[in-house]
């Protein structure tokens, strides 16, 4: 067995190791909300999150990826006429699989203390690691990861604002009103309105992207804009020919803000499978490429195969239902309690956050605006319903995703080159 299909059959198992771990973290909290507010059980959060996540990485993945994710480092410098000469190419792989391997085992370690971290942040340290071994500090983009350390502040202090905001709304439009029925039923069609109309938003910018050129935002919110307003009037129609089944008013709005929830964790779900399984397969397809060159040349571009993108949905659907559940359980309850109006405050804040911050192109971690926005909307409540302890930990662990990442991938990829090269 030639050393090139040792190598490419090592990334295969590093892609699916990733993948295993993005689910097992960062479709875990996205689904948590939803979860601990009681909208969906347990069971049903892992069969719908694993249709619509592996529904998104195969139908809008990212067919084609940079060969090293967020152009963290200096492909070029990896060609056989840069630096590191007819190595080159080689090292590059070699470092691609140590990323993988080295975000793989932090995203591990973070889901076994129950922390939601960023899988976009771990393959970056990694890659930064590789990048520091190889080429030294001029071969890593230092701009980029200023961007991704600046996002530690702006994502969860953006999502936490808009869900308190949100939060705040609901409560005095209708859970503190005489009438939170009435109440209710007046304010869900403007509510679905404007969950319809910016998940229609997010996916063009978010998901879509990957497939089609995005159209101009007003072309967009021309598009979206009637459909929000179909979906507003249909939920007219549907409130007032319902009677509420419940004695307990506020039972029946909690009910009506649970199925609201679903609706956008659904959505995250297939946005975050179209855009974040590329932090599995962006390195494997540029192994796979370097392999097809036969580590000869390096490509600043790859086409990525439907059967990588299946790959990647797949483990990130398994990591969810096998292990999922340690992440869940803090972002559901442990950070402060959560109902279905909290819960649905927190995930519109989130989605409306990534969208506005895409838009503007501010950093964003969609893992840190959920987080924030689950602490935004514990603190309308006041201090004391937020878990400090909880918090604390899970921002210790934002800070050392990055060089824990970069330490795990520089060790790895030293103890490789001496066995390869």
């Amino acid at each position: 067995m030639s050393i090139g299909l040792i190598i490419l059959i090592v990334t295969l198992v590093g892609g699916a190791y990733m993948a295993w771990n993005i689910g097992a973290n960062d479709v875990a909290n996205a689904m948590g909300t939803s979860v601990g507010s009681g909208a969906l059980t347990l069971a049903q959060a892992v069969v719908l999150a694993g249709v619509f996540e592996f529904a998104g990485a195969v139908l809008v993945g990212s067919h084609v990826t940079d060969t090293v994710r967020g152009k963290i480092i200096e492909v070029a410098m990896f060609q056989p006429t840069g630096p590191l000469g007819a190595n080159g190419p080689m090292l590059l792989a070699l470092g691609m699989v140590s990323a993988l391997f080295a975000a793989g085992i932090w995203l591990h370690f973070s889901t076994w203390l129950s922390l939601p971290v960023s899988t976009t942040h771990s393959i970056v340290g990694a890659i930064v690691g590789v990048g520091l071994v190889t080429l030294g500090t001029h071969g890593v983009d230092w701009g980029t990861v200023g961007n991704i350390t600046a996002s530690w502040i702006i994502s969860p202090i953006l999502g936490a604002v808009i869900a308190f905001g949100t939060f705040v709304l609901i409560r005095r439009r209708i859970l503190e009103t005489e009438d939170p029925v009435g109440a209710t039923r007046r304010t869900a069609p403007y509510l679905i309105f404007a969950v319809i109309t910016l998940l229609f938003l997010s996916f063009i910018y978010k998901a879509l992207k990957n497939v089609v050129a995005a159209p101009s935002f007003v072309l967009a919110l021309a598009m979206a804009v009637p459909i929000g307003g179909v979906g507003g009037l249909i939920t007219r129609w549907g409130v007032h020919r319902t009677e509420p089944q419940v004695a307990d008013p506020y039972k029946y709005v909690e009910r009506v803000f649970g199925r609201l929830q679903v609706i956008t964790a659904l959505y995250v779900a297939f946005a975050h499978g179209a855009n974040d399984v590329a932090n599995a397969i962006g390195p494997l397809a540029a192994v796979a490429n370097l392999a097809t060159e036969g580590f000869a040349q390096v490509a600043t571009r790859a086409p990525v195969p439907l059967w990588v993108l299946a790959l990647g949905g797949a483990g990130i659907v398994m990591g969810l239902a096998t292990y999922g559940y340690r992440v869940i359980r803090t972002v559901g309850g442990a950070i402060t309690e959560i109902t279905p109006t909290r819960g649905f405050s927190a995930e519109f804040g989130a989605a409306t956050t990534v969208l506005i911050a895409s838009r503007m192109g501010l950093p964003i971690s969609t893992t840190h605006t959920l987080v924030g926005a689950v602490i935004g909307v514990g603190f309308a409540h006041g201090m004391g319903a937020l878990n400090f302890r909880v918090i604390r930990n899970i921002v210790n662990s934002w800070i050392a995703t990055v060089p824990a990442g970069a330490i795990l991938a520089a060790g790895i990829f030293v103890m490789l080159r001496s066995l390869v090269i």
